[in-house]
């Protein structure tokens, strides 16, 4: 077939919006530009648009207010469930034309909105936060119950060279001790001061004074939050406070519980008031309550240290028995403890 007269044109680009019936050729010669009509801009799927990395289109604004109900339409319209590699795009994606407080503000609605998100460290925008910005992430994250992701971005941001201030990490602190063993909670501490120089504020006393002029009745948190803070302090004072503390619980019906007790044998044994630390193991025998493995250490090392290895093996006993530790780890301890004071023995250095 010949070329097609330019006359003819028209009538076939208009044909070409309907079907050809079977029996009809297609012509060969049919210009560029009409040769497929592409599908509207709005049917393409917006899982499909971050996956062929043009993100972008979905925000025709940076405004935090218009982001949150694109996020809310994709939610609302999708079916199946989300890939949360595509949650992590979207962030990203709008943290690129946006300030980084806001960009923290949708990660804070979207952690709300499918508690299911688990954020991964590239999610974060690259720029550096400031505290207010660390804060906000901080909050949102314990608020929903991701405490691991929190202490992990609190490291990642230390490493960065934008650490949390006194108040962010009193509170990731205070969150830690709700939910999390003594021993985690003292590991994470002795982790940030060691790597980073970073530690909680002790002066817990006046921030329990204040509550109680401005007449807030403390709960079974915020006790083992200040004896914890009065314990970790290592100072005989403070650690003998804390003894008072936990009659003024039992006065006011907030029952100390395990972490309670831990936390408080923890500190005596750390301050060398063995007499107040094995009357208050004594009654946490009695009452059946198991050791963690911070305060169960404490207690062994300081024991041997005196020479009262009869009772470091005592308490290795019930810590077996009430299967506070495995044997390995109980067992683990002790050895390490009896080797060293073997050594110091030698040395003169111990009794």
């Amino acid at each position: 077939m010949g070329k097609v007269p330019p006359s003819f044109r028209p009538a076939i680009s208009n044909s070409l919006t309907r079907k050809f019936p079977l029996e009809t050729p297609i012509p060969n010669h049919i210009p560029e530009k009409i040769t497929r009509k592409k599908p509207p801009h709005h049917s393409r799927k917006p899982e499909a648009s971050l996956a062929s990395g043009k993100a972008e289109t979905l925000f025709k604004s940076p405004e935090l207010s218009s982001a949150k109900k694109v996020f809310n339409y994709i939610v609302a319209t999708t079916k199946s469930s989300i890939d949360l590699r595509f949650h992590n795009t979207l962030l990203r994606s709008y943290a690129s034309i946006s300030t980084l407080h806001d960009s923290i503000s949708l990660l804070h609605h979207m952690l709300k909105t499918q508690p299911l998100f688990s954020p991964d460290r590239s999610t974060y925008p690259s720029c550096s936060p400031n505290p207010v910005t660390t804060d906000i992430a901080i909050r949102s994250l314990c608020e929903v119950g991701r405490i691991d992701h929190a202490v992990e971005l609190v490291k990642e941001l230390s490493l960065k060279q934008s650490p949390p201030d006194t108040y962010t990490f009193n509170f990731l602190v205070k969150n830690l001790c709700k939910c999390r063993t003594l021993s985690t909670v003292y590991g994470f501490i002795d982790d940030m001061k060691s790597s980073f120089d970073i530690k909680p504020d002790l002066e817990v006393i006046e921030v329990y004074k204040k509550m109680k002029e401005e007449g807030v009745e403390p709960d079974l948190v915020t006790y083992n939050t200040l004896i914890f803070g009065l314990s970790k302090s290592g100072r005989r004072r403070e650690c003998i406070g804390c003894s008072c503390f936990v009659g003024e619980m039992e006065r006011k019906g907030c029952t100390p519980n395990s972490c309670t007790y831990n936390t408080l044998l923890h500190g005596l044994c750390k301050c060398r008031l063995m007499e107040k630390g094995m009357e208050l193991y004594g009654a946490m025998k009695s009452a059946g309550m198991k050791l963690e493995t911070a305060s169960y250490a404490t207690l062994v090392r300081a024991l041997c240290r005196e020479g009262r290895v009869a009772e470091a093996y005592d308490v290795f006993d019930y810590a077996v028995e009430s299967k506070s530790l495995t044997d390995v780890a109980a067992y683990s301890t002790l050895e390490v403890t009896l080797k060293w004071l073997k050594k110091a023995r030698q040395q003169g250095l111990a009794v």
